[in-house]
């Protein structure tokens, strides 16, 4: 894993020395080894952090070069076909000089262009440079594991793994897009190429890009898609010979996101995903480490039992975390990892249990992706429910229970359950997992003139045309809060601590057969989850494992925030007086979590939000 930063341009780049320290703003990326290079006309230059996982010789070095020096590249993330890839090059004439993904690359871009995209398995963020035609060819992976910002004005990109690595030139925004913070007060994440410093965006996940050096013309487009599910419903479902094909393709993507030269572990959470990947990994390997983190003194939120039934029964190596003692300070250090706020508590415990793992590995596997593959969340079995109890009702007489729900209090229990009455399943999403609706988004930015809501259309906009609900509601999780919330949660909080994390569930080969080829009947139902997912693990796993049990990897945030630093650092950051938020809607938000409405995560998005102001001193 990698941080890369670089410059494009249609005229000479006189101010040069920002790109070095964008490079090294992002040290934590890669303390291993660092490059840079410039192109002789000085209208390319490209810079490089790496951290060091497969060939661990200065052969690895980036910038990388191919044999001609035509072609240049830096590049973030992990090729795990490679070999294959690197065979198949050699029986083309191909000449390798190191033993490096990144040199595959290069030979791969040479042999079929932009179309290499398509045989990479992995995930990635690279930039090449093809000084043949002056064009750089940008490119992140299907799902979005790795990241990458950009910022392209008067013939001119800039680009980086990280948004600090653009926001160390004095010149650059420091302004914020207010149609990108409304989504995030709506959404909790922001989507697509959006991004909340004014004049940024984003490549979205599966996409590519080229820059014409000599015009200054960008061109972006999508390289891939999710398959349309090929399912006949009138054909009889052969569920062992999915279930085989499913072994088959985790155990393969395992064995080959086991491959580094350093050592690897594995996350275990003690859920059904975590577990099966422990399971695969055990049969590639007799020594295989797992960790975990829990909280002994909230049994809510402690699955230290559940991993350690795991770890016990494959004969793991196990390390545990004890996270009993949190401090608050530790938001503003995740404030400035995190390019953008996010709606999501579980980066502290990502955080802490990606330091615990780094004393000992370098690389881990984890277990995201299971949920949107298979049907992992709690809402899609109220989605389904809803459908089946009201969707014979015309919407117009649902409408008035789906008005009634907005009238409850921010936070109230089963608000959200009816403003969804009011949509139409049919074709639309209700937004369950709204956090801030318009009316309370207006009151949060009545200092605003000129913000106006934005996110449902935004929103609305992203929803996939499929005609069966939970297609349509995986896919949306899939393309948005996936890619947007867990993975930038997962890559920002171990790239801090330099811990690499792959996740085998989202090999684009086990992507496609689930939206592809399982049907929704082996996802959810209204009173099943991830049932496919939970065969295959009651065919692995051992049988005291319980296989209907489901926690998230979350904090006992609740609790912090009745007493204590938890709730003396919210209320000094939000009652602040250069706080962007009404303080009059603070306030309400701030009692009705003490009088139970379910507010802390509410809180915790507003909280953030102003760390992140702070720290990157954004107007």
């Amino acid at each position: 894993m990698c941080g890369i930063v670089g410059i494009v341009s249609n005229f000479p780049i006189e101010r040069r020395a920002w790109l070095l320290k964008g490079r090294d703003a992002m040290i934590h990326r890669g303390p291993d080894d660092a490059g840079e290079w410039w192109s002789a006309d000085r209208r390319v230059g490209l810079a490089h952090r790496r951290l060091s996982i497969v060939d661990l010789s200065p052969a690895g070095h980036q910038p990388m070069h191919d044999a001609t020096e035509n072609l240049t590249i830096v590049f973030n993330g992990e090729i795990y076909n490679y070999l294959d890839l690197k065979q198949e090059l050699k029986g083309r004439g191909y000449v390798f000089n190191s033993h490096t993904d990144t040199e595959v690359i290069l030979s791969a871009y040479l042999e079929w262009g932009t179309e290499c995209l398509s045989r990479l398995n992995g995930m990635f963020a690279f930039a090449l440079y093809d000084a043949r035609i002056q064009k750089i060819f940008l490119a992140r992976d299907r799902a979005g594991e790795k990241p990458l910002f950009y910022a392209q004005a008067n013939g001119e990109l800039r680009f980086a793994s990280e948004l600090k690595g653009l926001m160390v030139d004095s010149a650059f925004s420091h302004s914020i897009n207010y149609e990108a913070l409304d989504c995030y007060l709506s959404m909790g994440y922001i989507p697509g190429d959006h991004c909340m410093v004014q004049g940024v965006n984003k490549l979205p996940p599966a996409h590519a890009m080229l820059f014409d050096c000599a015009m200054g013309t960008i061109k972006v487009w999508r390289y891939w898609h999710l398959p349309e599910p090929d399912v006949d419903p009138a054909s009889r479902i052969d569920e062992n010979a999915l279930l085989d094909e499913l072994e088959t393709l985790l155990q393969d993507a395992v064995r080959r996101q086991l491959v580094a030269d350093v050592p690897v572990g594995v996350l275990l959470s003690g859920g059904v995903d975590s577990s099966l990947i422990t399971a695969m990994a055990v049969r590639e390997s007799s020594r295989v480490k797992t960790f975990n983190v829990g909280f002994p003194s909230f049994d809510k939120y402690d699955e230290t039992p559940h991993a350690r039934l795991i770890a016990k029964s494959f004969g793991t190596e196990h390390i545990e975390l004890k996270a009993d003692d949190i401090s608050p300070d530790l938001l503003p250090i995740l404030a400035r990892q995190y390019d953008e706020p996010m709606v999501d508590s579980s980066m502290i415990p990502t955080y802490l249990v990606s330091q615990l793992v780094r004393q000992h590995c370098t690389v881990a596997l984890g277990g995201d992706g299971g949920d949107e593959l298979f049907g992992g969340y709690a809402y899609y079995n109220r989605l389904l429910w809803t459908q089946q109890k009201f969707g014979w009702i015309p919407r117009t007489l649902r409408k008035p229970l789906a008005i009634g729900g907005s009238m409850l209090p921010t936070g109230f229990k089963g608000r959200h359950t009816l403003q969804s009455l009011g949509s139409d399943l049919s074709k639309d999403l209700p937004s369950v997992a709204t956090y801030f609706d318009p009316l309370t988004r207006h009151q949060l930015l009545s200092s605003i003139d000129y913000w106006s809501p934005v996110a449902e259309k935004i929103r609305s906009g992203r929803v996939p045309q499929a005609t069966d609900l939970l297609q349509r509601v995986t896919r949306m999780d899939f393309n948005n809060y996936l890619a947007e919330d867990i993975l930038v949660k997962v890559d920002r909080a171990s790239m801090l601590t330099s811990l690499e994390i792959r996740a085998p569930l989202l090999d684009y080969r086990i992507i496609e057969l689930a939206f592809g080829r399982v049907p929704s009947s082996l996802k959810t139902t209204i009173d099943q989850r991830k049932i496919l997912l939970k065969r295959l693990a009651a065919r692995i796993l051992p049988p005291e494992f319980d296989l209907q049990r489901k926690h998230g990897f979350s904090i006992p945030l609740p609790n912090w925030l009745r007493s204590g630093p938890w709730r003396d650092m919210f209320y000094e950051v939000l009652l602040d007086k250069q706080c962007l938020f009404n303080r009059n809607t603070i306030s309400q938000l701030l009692q009705g979590q003490d009088s139970g409405k379910h507010n802390s995560e509410r809180l915790f998005s507003l909280v953030l939000f102003e760390l992140w102001r702070r720290e990157y001193q954004i107007s």
